[in-house]
């Protein structure tokens, strides 16, 4: 029988207001030892140690032999700044001004690396880079292997950071591009109930691939979500949240759902800061939906835990 998994805690960092500069401290979040990592890599750390220090998650997470804990993580432009340094670097004749520290990291894969090393996630450490959806098929990744036996305990999330002006890929329809990072500690249901605690809900994700030539037949859009929406199983009538980038697969995806698109910038995170706000505020399940230019389209239905 597959074990049934249940979300107990996520830690979220992002900026108190939209266009704001030294609004992170590395040091009063972390401590010593984290300057030289990309910003990226500071906001996923600190949302993982928040979501760590709420009650018991971090007494469970021991209880858990280091080879069964695992890590999931999206994300877009995680590392772009650092790419354009050492872009600079290079064409000025300079790189080895380059820290020795901070190098590594033009890998965007070493943040969800860096994570497993700091708590023994030792299962597995994945990293997903779709644009959009990352973070949702992180989630959708990691619930999957779970379910496969390879892992009892994740930490899934993204993490974003503003990219050099110079990175055009990044600007969208909005000319915005999202900063922060989210965390959410997945673990067997079972667990949390011997443990005493109450979890904040069940999170299923599913993703389908609308080629951009044919987002102009209604039909074809609509067969496809229909697969997207019959792989979560979801009953009549949950309140659909949609996050686009304003292509014309967006723009279809928006048509066949009837459902107005959630204003979000560049990046893979504002999915899963959907599905936290759904876990800790809403009554009734809600499917958080993302698609992009490139044709992906992710979708979670999230069913929050009745109060009790």
């Amino acid at each position: 029988m597959t074990q049934d998994f249940v979300i107990s805690a996520f830690g979220t960092v992002t900026p108190p207001g939209p266009g704001l500069t030294g609004w992170f401290d590395q040091r009063a979040e972390l401590g010593r030892g984290y300057r030289h990592l990309p910003p990226s890599a500071q906001y996923l750390l600190a949302a993982v140690k928040r979501a760590l220090a709420q009650e018991g998650i971090g007494v469970a997470l021991l209880a858990v032999p280091e080879e069964r804990r695992a890590v999931a993580v999206g994300t877009n432009h995680a590392v772009a700044g650092m790419h354009a340094e050492i872009d600079q670097a290079t064409v000025a004749g300079e790189a080895r001004l380059l820290s020795p520290t901070a190098a590594p990291y033009f890998s965007p894969n070493l943040i969800a690396s860096r994570i497993a090393m700091e708590h023994a996630l030792k299962g597995f450490s994945l990293a997903v880079h779709t644009p959009r959806t990352a973070g949702l098929e992180a989630l959708q990744a990691g619930l999957r292997a779970l379910r496969s036996g390879r892992a009892d305990w994740l930490l899934a999330g993204a993490t974003e950071a503003v990219p050099p002006e110079s990175d055009k890929a990044a600007v969208t329809v909005r000319g915005a591009a999202e900063e922060g990072a989210l965390a959410l500690v997945v673990e067997p249901a079972q667990a949390v109930r011997a443990g005493g605690r109450r979890a904040l809900g069940r999170v299923d994700v599913s993703s389908v691939f609308v080629p951009p030539g044919q987002a102009e037949f209604p039909e074809d859009v609509r067969a496809a979500l229909g697969v997207l929406l019959e792989g979560l199983s979801y009953g009549a009538g949950p309140q659909v949240r949609l996050t686009g980038d304003g292509s014309p697969v967006a723009r279809a995806v928006e048509a066949a759902l009837d459902a107005p698109t959630e204003p979000a910038g560049a990046g893979s995170l504002r999915p899963l800061q959907a599905i936290a706000e759904a876990l800790a505020h809403a009554t009734a399940p809600q499917i958080v939906v993302t698609a992009t230019a490139t044709g992906n389209v992710s979708a979670a239905l999230v069913t929050p835990s009745t109060p009790q």
